[in-house]
């Protein structure tokens, strides 16, 4: 009975060195194997700017982005800024999973724009964040002598001065299933400018964030804090602030907003942005996407 007893002694410890053992190698296995985070934001722009997140490789994404007038401009007028209308259509493609290219056209002041995104650091249980790259380019094409919201008159010598430039950086974290925070730091370059004394470059840093209330819709924000003069021209412009929602609908995101920017470019949101939420120069928008699949794959976002 001893010598049994010894032998089922010595086979429980092997078998518990055993398991030990197995279960220390799954360990470092499941270290060393990278699990990338996916859908940090439900579409690949936040309200008014960019997020982190890029085009499906061979998907292309068709938007309307849509703003109205101003909420303050009276009910028997302008029937609280319904009756105006501004609107940029926008197309964007992914060439791979991390590289979309994107064209648009906007109403506002008929610029053109033209941009790309490459997200070059992807959030895992390896690194905390996810960047993206972001490069933009607007070509105003409205006749030489126009208006801006700001009341300067915007005169071209040529087609050079109509460019305007926007370089960013979009770090972001998914810390949850519910909480998704940006930042962005951003620097514009105007060939040229409203006023002679005003810089050609402008900083700025933007904050956005989104928290999901429910399976299909999320709660979005986001604030651009930028470093303007003391021009007479700059004072009369202020930092973009937007709320709005996110509703996912199957093929497309629907986003609904309220914002007081005009602008859907860079160029405009950021750096031209004349209302105030306490003047209540609020207008209301909405942006739409729906995305095309060209590879026969259907590719869904958790």
């Amino acid at each position: 009975m001893k010598k049994y007893f010894l032998i089922a002694c010595l086979l429980g410890s092997f078998q518990s060195f055993c398991q030990d053992d197995l279960m220390n190698m799954l360990d470092k296995e499941n270290e060393s194997k990278i699990n990338y985070t996916t859908a940090t934001f439900k579409a690949p722009r936040l309200i008014n700017g960019q997020t982190i997140e890029t085009a499906s490789k061979n998907h292309l994404n068709f938007w309307i982005s849509h703003r109205f007038g101003a909420v303050n401009s009276g009910f028997i007028d302008n029937f609280f800024g319904l009756d105006e209308a501004r609107i940029r259509l926008g197309l964007e493609y992914g060439l791979t999973d991390q590289l979309t290219v994107g064209v648009g056209r906007s109403s506002q002041e008929k610029v053109y724009d033209y941009y790309a995104k490459y997200k070059a650091i992807r959030q895992s249980n390896k690194v905390p964040v996810t960047v993206t790259a972001y490069l933009s380019g607007a070509a105003v094409t409205a006749v030489t002598g126009y208006t801006m919201e700001s009341g300067s008159v915007m005169k071209f010598n040529d087609n050079i001065e109509r460019q305007t430039y926007c370089g960013q950086l979009l770090i972001a974290r998914k810390f949850n299933d519910k909480l998704s925070l940006q930042i962005m730091p951003t620097i514009i370059h105007f060939n040229k400018t409203e006023s002679t004394d005003m810089k050609n470059d402008m900083l700025a840093l933007g904050f956005g964030g989104r928290l999901k209330l429910n399976k299909r819709l999320s709660l979005n924000a986001e604030y651009y804090l930028a470093d303007r003069g003391k021009t007479t021209t700059e004072q009369k412009y202020h930092n973009s602030l937007s709320v709005g929602f996110d509703i996912e609908t199957g093929g497309h995101v629907f986003q609904l907003h309220f914002t007081n920017s005009r602008g859907m470019i860079e160029r405009q949101f950021i750096a031209q942005t004349v209302g105030q939420w306490s003047n209540a120069d609020i207008f209301y928008g909405f942006n739409i996407s729906r995305t095309f699949s060209f590879d026969g794959k259907s590719k869904k976002n958790n």
